[in-house]
């Protein structure tokens, strides 16, 4: 059997923040499965990169004083704590802003326009009068065209799954400063997607087996077929950008550059092929030399069993089943032999959601002391290879955890690892008839188990290895070789029962052996064994083999830290008692300058203002805070004001208090307001208003 030949990736992640819990999850997801992948002898290259263009991070960096180039490295830098912590593996991780990507993006257009399947049109685009420039479909939102979902972006519904243009949207708003766009004409690239080449490949390529999962197929039939009344089908895909635009620029036409979705994904081959001339360039090899070791890029992907696997979510589907397929292979290029899709990862059922509050910070995690593989294994058990959420309960992350690895798998060697190393000078004997079947039942589910990781069901590979390891200690406890110890003449069967044991949990532990790789390492070194493999479940370490002195493995979850982990956003101080003061309320306790700074009072714009049904006190306020997104603020002054009173207006907001989760949604900051203790005998809310030349984003000091 050939050595297989795999190409990996996962979703790039945006280039203007930190890494979230929902990022660590796929990372594990993919780890796992190229760890498996290894163990069986396969030939991986395991990429990544930072998603490095796009209006969003030159907007960002302008307000960061620093150039898009420095904003990028400094997000790049704070990568590898959270790589290195949950023990993630790439063998590459790269940008795409980098030189490789502007060569083969620019590349693949090219062969995309000699393919006949690039266009020039004139269309009107929506462009921002107040901040002068050409809005990106990020930073147009409106009501989505199809379903009527509100605060929708302008290139697809996060509600239906629906894609469409800017021009689409129902009352479209500029993102960045809430002003009602005005449309311009402008000289657009549009890909041919409508073109029926386009549409024959990918009605086959995404129907032929392995390519993407069952309900991902169902998901992307709604996109290509066209309905009775002519809606849906393919539709050309707009692919350039006016400047100013941080990106890649399209070649030979001035002022022009590719929307970040097209170089986006070519940032999986740049990866690559940055690993790739590393490693040619470390082994000193001849340019024109085929080597195995050290190939080109291009010798690399044109290698016929080469296979090209992206794992991504649910939420970027249209881009890694559609277009990315079809950019490749109308570029004369190989279209992917995988697409896996995985679902979100809510907390207690709830979406996870940083300005609702409801995220697992991943450095926090790993800072309060937490086991990094007790939340891969928890994740990979929940895993199961289809396109479905999956839910982070912390009582079953608890029960789960001490349950199956320590009070199960780990327990199987500290039971019997002491009287080994005490009675028989460390070694090992060889088990009898009933040990001998035992393993044997174990080794016997090596290949389904295998089958099990290779489809990335993980959920079933880590239940049948944990019904494996009941199996196991129903034998210890048959056997209680706690009491074979006390009992003269029986220290053949002592060794017998203790050896089956230590063969049994290596057995299990190449098992675990993805998804705790830490520990494999550690069971490595306790048993005195080469590197877990797959092919090593088919033999035993066998008799006389010498193990080391046992240290303890793996400690039980700490609930109280997981407590802290998920703990809620501290309530607001209690209002000071009231006084005689003309305000009606007594001066709060005095404070010094470093309390005051902890609040962080910014300008807003109050770009949308509504009623909330259902209430008689609140307003919902639509903010623009100057952070090239709007905020969602509820207000109780609806009995001060009518909502078209304060639409432009500016006021003053506390920026940095924890989201609140409300009845009517999430209110993310305050609002400031003056009025008395007592506002029956004193009525009246007075917003605060800054006075003119204010805008949006200055600080309050």
């Amino acid at each position: 059997m050939s050595q297989r030949k795999l190409f990996v990736t996962t979703a790039l992640p945006y280039a203007n923040g930190n890494f979230h819990i929902g990022h660590i999850m796929e990372y594990i997801q993919a780890d796992i499965w190229v760890r498996f992948q290894r163990m069986n002898g396969a030939a991986v290259n395991f990429v990544c990169a930072d998603d490095a263009h796009g209006a969003a991070i030159t907007i960002a960096a302008d307000k960061a004083g620093v150039t898009p180039q420095q904003f990028v490295a400094n997000i790049a830098a704070g990568r590898k704590p959270y790589l290195d912590g949950f023990h993630i593996a790439f063998d590459n991780w790269h940008s795409t802003d980098a030189p490789e990507n502007h060569e083969l993006a620019q590349a693949i257009y090219v062969d995309l326009k000699n393919a006949g399947l690039i266009e020039t049109r004139s269309v009107e685009q929506f462009y921002d009068p107040e901040k002068g420039m050409f809005l990106a479909d990020r930073f147009i939102k409106g009501e989505c065209p199809r379903c009527h979902a509100k605060d929708q972006y302008g290139d697809n519904c996060e509600v239906c799954g629906a894609v469409y243009a800017p021009t689409e949207l129902i009352n479209p708003y500029s993102a960045l400063s809430g002003a009602k766009p005005e449309l311009r004409s402008s000289d657009h690239f549009f890909f041919k997607l409508s073109d029926p080449r386009c549409e024959a490949f990918l009605k086959e390529w995404t129907t032929a087996p392995g390519h993407v999962q069952p309900e991902v197929q169902n998901k992307i039939r709604e996109w290509l077929v066209k309905k009775e009344d002519g809606t849906g089908g393919l539709g050309d895909w707009d692919i350039s950008r006016d400047a100013p635009y941080f990106g890649i620029e399209i070649p030979d036409a001035p002022g022009k550059y590719f929307y970040v979705w097209l170089d986006a994904p070519v940032g999986y081959l740049a990866s690559l092929k940055n690993l790739l001339d590393k490693a040619r360039i470390e082994t000193d090899v001849d340019e024109d030399t085929p080597n195995p070791v050290a190939m080109t890029y291009e010798q690399y992907m044109a290698q016929p069993d080469l296979e090209q696997v992206h794992f991504i979510g649910k939420d970027i589907i249209t881009f890694h089943t559609l277009f990315w397929p079809a950019m490749l292979h109308f570029s004369g290029r190989k279209a992917p032999d995988a697409i896996y899709v995985h679902g979100h990862l809510t907390v207690n059922n709830e979406k996870m959601s940083k300005s609702r509050g409801t995220g697992i910070d991943p450095l926090k995690y790993l800072s309060l002391g937490l086991n990094p593989e007790h939340l891969r294994y928890y994740l990979a058990a929940k895993l199961n290879g289809r396109n479905e959420d999956i839910d982070f309960n912390p009582e079953d992350f608890v029960a789960r955890v001490n349950s199956d690895l320590v009070g199960k798998f780990i327990n199987i060697a500290s039971r019997a690892a002491g009287f080994i190393a005490k009675r028989f000078g460390g070694k090992l004997g060889s088990p009898s008839e009933d040990g001998a079947a035992l393993l044997a039942a174990l080794q016997s589910q090596a290949a389904a188990i295998g089958e099990l990781y290779d489809g990335r069901d993980f959920a079933r590979a880590l239940r049948d290895t944990m019904a494996l390891a009941d199996k196991v200690n129903e034998y210890v406890d048959a056997n209680k070789p706690w009491e074979l110890a006390k009992k003269e003449g029986q220290d053949a069967r002592l060794q017998d029962v203790c050896t089956t044991c230590i063969e049994a949990f290596r057995l299990l532990a190449i098992y675990l052996s993805p998804v705790l790789p830490a520990l494999a390492s550690q069971v490595e070194a306790f048993l005195a064994c080469p590197p877990l493999a797959w092919k090593d479940a088919q033999q035993l370490l066998g008799a006389g083999h010498g193990i080391a002195t046992y240290q303890h493995l793996m400690q039980r979850v700490d609930p109280k830290l997981l407590d802290q982990l998920l703990e809620p956003p501290p309530e607001a101080p209690a209002a000071a008692e009231p006084s005689n003061l003309p305000g009606g309320e007594a001066l709060a306790d005095t404070i010094t300058i470093d309390d005051f700074a902890k609040i962080d009072l910014r300008i807003a714009k109050i770009v949308a203002c509504e009623s909330v049904e259902g209430s008689t006190k609140l307003l919902r306020l639509t903010l623009d805070v100057g952070e090239g997104k709007t905020r969602n603020v509820f207000s109780g002054i609806a009995s001060a004001y009518k909502p078209e009173q304060l639409v432009g207006k500016l006021t003053v907001m506390v920026a940095n208090l924890a989201p609140r989760k409300m009845k009517f949604g999430v209110s993310e900051g305050m609002v400031l307001a003056a009025s008395h203790a007592d506002e029956k005998a004193n009525p009246g809310i007075h917003v605060l208003e800054p006075w003119p030349g204010a805008t949006p984003g200055m600080r309050v000091r």
